[in-house]
């Protein structure tokens, strides 16, 4: 961009202006690209397997961002390298994060990629609190005590193409700076000088090491009252109160190794659609998550339920066996049917009608530990609603919580003994122009105070067994417990 082409966006309105540059990055990966420009506090990295099997075109690396909003409750703080310049109180704390987003006016630049920054963290599994008035304040205690949404402004990314091996670089740029531009265009040549510096060498995983046995974890429940708690559910739907209701508990470990090296491990060992590493300074967001929760890309909305569990089996006559299993598997068939149903209810609300379509139908991806039934639900955004009212019409996904969905929750508020937080929320961002991509935060790991959260959850219909559904929740995080195993084997990083 040239210096009369900014200076004329400036002129239409725009307060905030990308510029960028491309340079070839087939040295670089987008791990070493993070190491290099964005290992501090609050900053990211974004990465994607489509399906379990194929990595996703592009990578996404947030530099560290100066300003960061978070919401307890319906306390709201921004704050602006560590010191707060806004605080308010919110009844809809959803509505302030929209108009935040809308003092941000960039213009859209042919030929960046499709996301060249926006707001990035995550909207806790809580925030469902700020639309259903009826289900009030959660009841139980809050021992994590992180924010229901934390929300970075992404001003500085680096975009890589895994396809081509290049990279955007991206910084927006406030016109009403003096020297605006000269100042953005001589950011991009520091982070280029930057990129070209060797990285300090992290030791490789400890792959050839046997495997660690599972650590002893801390419960939100006992298998007892994890058991009773689905007994509890069962007569709820023998009484009609309900069809569906998705339990969790949360399992936490003492955890010492670097935070970055168990993304690594999951990185290795449990590939999947979502992949993320959010470095908030007083704690991390680990995850790879297998299940979009919303996205809306050019107004069309998609949402992809994920429901049906096998373990993955040992060999590929093992996995097919099991995958006839699970799709002959007459409660999983119709549990993932109802969810299907409850996801195009939630899309309908938001979407033009007769727009809403089912793209794909109980089909298996295949994860590392897990197989699931997948289908695909996609709509036509609503003229005058933009992707905030797609993510209230939607989180909590049903997948997390049941059907009908308010009742499902206010029984998981009775029985869970603790606040989910991040859990069941969703991770992701929200552009600048408008789009939206955010995953349900499951497989995911709070990492804080030298302690390691990791929760999972099943549905839980008429004829679930107690002690199945104990041991699927083991199973789900048995991922997450050897990408730990194998952070924590691996030595610190060279000096």
């Amino acid at each position: 961009m040239t210096r009369e082409e900014f200076l004329r966006l400036a002129a239409a309105g725009y307060n905030r202006i990308p510029l960028a540059c491309e340079t070839l990055a087939d040295f670089d990966t987008p791990l070493s690209i993070y190491l290099k420009l964005a290992d501090q506090p609050n900053s990211y990295l974004l990465e994607s397997v489509q399906g379990g099997e194929k990595w996703g075109r592009y990578s996404i690396i947030g530099l560290p961002c100066r300003t960061v909003l978070r919401v307890h409750d319906h306390q709201i703080r921004v704050t602006h390298d560590g010191v707060e310049i806004e605080a308010c109180e919110a009844d809809d704390p959803l509505a302030f994060v929209e108009a935040f987003k809308a003092r941000y006016n960039v213009p859209t630049i042919p030929g960046l990629p499709r996301f060249n920054g926006g707001l990035v963290g995550y909207f806790g599994y809580d925030c469902v609190r700020y639309v259903e008035k009826r289900l009030g304040q959660c009841p139980n205690p809050d021992p994590l005590g992180v924010p229901d949404i934390l929300l970075m402004v992404s001003d500085a990314v680096v975009v890589f193409d895994n396809l081509a091996g290049k990279m955007h670089a991206i910084v927006l740029a406030d016109p009403a700076q003096d020297n605006a531009y000269e100042q953005g265009q001589a950011r991009l040549q520091q982070l280029l000088e930057q990129l070209r510096q060797p990285i300090t060498p992290r030791r490789g995983l400890a792959l050839d090491r046997p495997p660690a046995a599972d650590p002893l974890f801390r419960s939100s429940f006992t298998q007892g009252d994890y058991e009773r708690a689905v007994d509890t559910i069962k007569e709820y739907i023998l009484a009609g109160d309900c069809m569906q209701v998705v339990p969790s508990q949360r399992m936490s470990i003492d955890f010492k190794a670097a935070p970055i090296d168990l993304y690594r491990a999951l990185r290795c060992f449990n590939p999947t659609p979502y992949m993320y590493f959010f470095n908030f300074g007083d704690f991390h967001v680990v995850g790879s998550s297998p299940e979009v929760l919303v996205r809306v890309e050019d107004n069309l909305i998609t949402v992809r339920p994920i429901a049906g569990t096998r373990p993955r089996g040992a060999t590929e006559d093992a996995d097919r066996a099991l995958e006839d299993d699970l799709l002959s598997d007459e409660k999983e068939i119709a549990e993932h049917l109802m969810l299907i149903d409850l996801g195009r209810n939630d899309t309908g609300r938001v979407s033009e009608i007769g727009s809403v379509k089912l793209t794909e139908k109980m089909v298996i991806e295949r994860y590392s530990n897990v197989m699931h039934i997948v289908s695909n639900v996609t709509g036509q955004l609503k003229s005058g609603l933009t992707s905030m009212d797609a993510l209230r019409a939607i989180l909590p996904a049903g997948t997390l919580s049941g059907a009908p969905k308010i009742r499902a929750m206010e029984i998981i508020d009775e029985l869970e003994p603790v606040k989910r937080g991040v859990y069941g929320g969703a991770v992701g961002y929200y552009a600048w122009n408008g789009n939206m991509d955010t995953a349900i935060a499951i497989r995911t790991a709070v990492i804080k105070d030298g302690e390691l959260h990791v929760q999972a959850g099943g549905g839980i219909v008429a004829d679930s067994v107690p002690a199945l559904e104990w041991e699927e929740t083991l199973n789900k995080r048995r991922a997450m417990f050897r990408a730990v195993a194998l952070a924590e084997q691996t030595p610190a990083s060279d000096a």
